[in-house]
């Protein structure tokens, strides 16, 4: 099956490729829907048949029979339209269904960096607006437009039994009328698209604003994001304003024609009847068939224009959303294999996209089992070190080794499980707290679970919450304090239980006293593994192996912690800092 990337500006494509997968069931749609159409059209023919048996005469013996026949037609046609849209709604929600989770799938397959230029709300709203716009479309080609050309293919056959002549000049100009509507509605696409766009932005500003109201609150910026909003809003019912009047001045032309052909089809009709080529039942018919054929037209034209809106927002919402992966599992890429978890730089280039060069030529060496501390000022590399080891980057040149394996040649499902992430910037969803220590490792007991809030010293505080470890967290987390939310991190860390553990400020949102006991638990768990931190609390890396001091992404001193505390150099000159500050903040 093609990749979804292959389908970026092919939006019927995309669409088929989920029709596809139930075929049986929008056969039946289809077979329903056509069966149902030929009926609606074959009763006017049934009701010509009635007219001229009734205009032979009360005796007729045909009347019951054209009786039956009419009334067997009206019941077919209705209850063939249920049928087909008890198996849609099984069939089309399914489609969309599948539609989202594959797209979901491919989503969260990007790079960091994809995420980073772009505002999530908008992301999310271009998932729905694709599902809503093939949901749309497919359930307008089956009940709108389907059926309008069908019933006008129909309608012009029974009308060759009556006027060639009328038929043949009835199927030209709905052909000709068709053609122009739709490359008219076509024309307007541009209109449709930029409508798109900028209800999708729309959707983007309220996330984002939503998102960030404490700040919005804080800088007491609620009238400035009023007054944007209401812009941004502006500009989406402008387009939306424009894309509408287009549709509506397509919608009178047809209007127009319709209305001209209709008097002179019935014109037609009489003079047929007064020259006596024709019955009342034909003339009942023409009539009939002639509305069908204008009405039908018209349902198509409009369907069409809707088609067209909808496939608008559909080639939109894909074009941004099925986007090649930046870093996807090499075709040969095999499962991290259970070693020590040695760590190797080896003349590692990187810079982020479109900024500057943040490692040249970087070797670096991080040994099993061995406990690093990176320190330094900001700008340094220090987080972009561990980005890289988590491969949410690939490096520009050289190349990074876990146990002698090449990252690039790993599957990113196997190295993610062999690394546990404490990072300064808690991410936490909108679930149970327990849903979230568990979230690293979901095969967890709530025994294993408690053990881990335990020695990560957030039980208490845990049980206390309403509901305990049962209590949701709010969006990131927002129900919690900086350093509850710190702490619950560590207990999923710990709960995981990689050999590999990257700490960014693990500590840094703790007070004096459950720092202490939190340093007691990374001790524990820190035993026997390769373990990469980033402090600025410097107090907190005293029992580790070794220090690294980065600047401008280079290693400028290194060493183990007594050895560089007792010799003048970057790491002595951190040191002294941190000293003043705690003196000067003790002294206020």
């Amino acid at each position: 099956m093609l990749s979804l990337c292959n389908y970026a500006g092919r939006p019927v494509a995309f669409l088929l490729r989920y029709v596809g997968r139930r075929p049986m069931a929008h056969a039946s749609i289809l077979a329903a829907v056509l069966a149902a159409v030929g009926c609606s059209v074959s009763t006017q023919y049934a009701v010509k048949f009635l007219v001229d048996t009734l205009a032979a005469g009360r005796a007729h013996p045909g009347i019951w029979i054209a009786f039956t026949i009419l009334v067997s037609l009206v019941a077919a046609d209705n209850l063939l339209w249920r049928v087909g849209g008890w198996i849609a709604s099984h069939a089309f929600v399914r489609v969309s269904g599948d539609l989202r989770g594959e797209l979901f799938r491919h989503l969260t397959g990007h790079a960091p960096s994809y995420f980073s230029d772009r505002l999530a709300g908008t992301l999310t709203g271009r998932i729905t607006a694709t599902s809503n716009a093939a949901f749309a479309v497919e359930n307008l080609f089956m009940w709108n437009v389907l059926p309008p050309c069908v019933a006008t293919a129909g309608a012009l056959a029974y009308l060759i039994a009556v006027s060639l002549p009328m038929a043949a000049v009835l199927t030209t100009i709905a052909a000709i009328l068709i053609v122009v509507l739709f490359r008219l509605a076509a024309a307007g696409t541009p209109l449709h698209h930029g409508f798109a766009d900028k209800a999708a932005r729309v959707e983007g500003e309220l996330a984002d604003v939503i998102g960030n109201m404490p700040l919005v609150r804080t800088f007491g910026a609620m009238a400035r994001e009023h007054a944007r909003f209401d812009e941004t809003v502006g500009q989406e019912m402008t387009a939306r304003r424009k894309s509408l009047l287009y549709l509506e001045r397509l919608r009178l032309l047809h209007a127009a024609v319709v209305i001209i052909l209709t008097v002179g089809m019935l014109a037609w009709a009489i003079l047929l009847w007064q020259h006596g080529r024709a019955t009342t039942g034909d003339v009942v018919l023409v009539c009939t068939l002639g509305f069908t054929i204008l009405h039908s037209t018209r349902d198509l034209a409009v369907a069409l224009v809707d088609v067209t809106q909808h496939m608008a927002r559909l080639s939109e919402a894909i074009a941004t959303l099925l986007q090649p992966h930046q870093m996807s599992d090499h075709p040969e890429a095999t499962p991290l294999e259970p070693t020590h978890r040695g760590i190797d730089f080896e003349k590692v280039s990187f810079a982020y996209p479109g900024g500057d060069k943040v490692f040249e030529h970087l070797d670096l060496s991080f040994e099993a089992g061995q406990r690093t501390g990176l320190v330094g000022p900001s700008g340094g590399g220090k987080s972009t070190i561990l980005s890289l080891i988590q491969r949410f980057y690939d490096v520009d040149d050289g190349r990074i080794l876990i146990d002698g394996q090449d990252i690039r040649r790993i599957t990113q499902d196997s190295m993610r499980r062999a690394i546990s992430f404490v990072p300064q910037d808690i991410s936490l969803l909108h679930r149970s707290v327990f849903d979230n220590i568990r979230y690293g490792k979901p095969e967890a007991t709530q025994a294993e679970v408690m053990k881990a809030a335990e020695a990560a010293c957030c039980r208490d505080f845990i049980e206390a919450l309403p509901q305990g470890f049962d209590t949701v967290v709010g969006d990131r987390g927002a129900r919690l304090s900086g350093g509850q939310r710190q702490r619950i991190a560590i207990a999923r860390a710990l709960l995981k239980d990689s050999p590999i553990l990257l700490l960014d400020e693990a500590t840094s949102s703790l007070d004096s006293e459950s720092e202490e006991a939190i340093r007691q638990a990374l001790d524990r768990l820190m035993e026997g593994r390769t373990v990469i931190a980033i402090a600025h609390r410097l107090s907190t890396l005293r029992n580790f192996d070794r220090i690294m001091v980065l600047q401008a992404g280079r290693v400028i001193q290194e060493g183990k912690p007594d050895e560089l505390l007792h010799r003048r150099g970057p790491y002595r000159m951190l040191i002294d800092e941190e000293l003043a500050r705690l003196t000067r903040r003790a002294a206020a």
